[in-house]
């Protein structure tokens, strides 16, 4: 199994380091002599700083959003428990399958006359869309967390805010940690709502400045796969950092 899901970063690990012509003559075998003017000339054609800062405003931005926002509901969901608040998870939850391709065109509609077409108007909509599976998650974390905890905070002369912010929150730090994770892989590598947002060539993300590689009549693969590696080296780093708060998570919720 690991073999299997590891073939695809062999595969753009060693034909990276190949000529065109190396490429589609052996997609699998080792290169010739690596080539490294491959992944200078994508860093060129990618602008990548520029790309990768964009792609980092927009991703931690939409993240911290989401996470917020959802776990605030989650937490008076769960903790009101009424038909009114499980009417509303429900909504939530049934939000989760309907596809975004269901509703792109009314809602690229909707925010050019609202003028929105932009990037805080794509973390707008990043929020929209991710919501739902972070309420989902936080709801069902937040049942392993004692409504004691709530109430003793209250007795000491918290308010409901402070209550949450400095007690609720901070226990909530695993499932924040794996919630981030999902997120930031699905922001980080989403290239069809930035296409329909950004039209600036000077805030495109790095999805957007990769179709480039992919032109009408040729097709770049060696200059592709070079900034494919560029692109999901700040994802890896964030991933290992991130890796020991997601096993908490997953063992916390067993146990519990």
């Amino acid at each position: 199994m690991a073999l299997i899901f590891l073939s695809p970063f062999y595969i753009i690990i060693v034909n990276s380091f190949k000529t065109k012509a190396q490429l589609f003559t052996s997609t699998l075998a080792f290169p010739k002599s690596l080539i490294v003017d491959n992944f200078k000339d994508a860093y060129a054609e990618l602008d990548f700083f520029n790309s990768l800062f964009h792609s980092l405003i927009i991703t931690i931005i939409s993240v911290v959003v989401i996470i917020i926002f959802s776990s605030m509901a989650a937490w008076v969901l769960e903790r009101t428990r009424s038909k009114i608040s499980n009417i509303i998870l429900m909504i939530f939850v049934a939000a989760m399958i309907i596809p975004f391709q269901a509703v792109m065109l009314p809602l690229i509609r909707l925010m050019g006359k609202l003028h929105f077409l932009n990037v805080p108007g794509l973390i707008f909509m990043y929020l929209g869309f991710g919501v739902s599976q972070a309420i989902f998650l936080y709801h069902g974390f937040l049942k392993s967390i004692p409504v004691e905890l709530d109430e003793a905070a209250m007795l000491d002369g918290c308010s409901k805010l402070q209550a949450f912010w400095y007690i609720i929150f901070p226990l909530l730090k695993p499932m924040s940690v794996t919630v981030s994770v999902l997120d930031v892989v699905w922001i980080w590598n989403d290239y069809l709502l930035p296409s329909l947002v950004i039209n600036k060539p000077n805030t495109m993300t790095i999805p957007l400045k990769t179709f480039f590689f992919f032109g009408e009549y040729t097709k770049q693969w060696n200059l592709a796969l070079a900034g494919l590696i560029l692109d999901i080296i700040p994802v890896v780093i964030f991933y290992f950092f991130a890796q020991k708060h997601i096993i908490k998570s997953v063992t916390a919720g067993s146990i519990k």
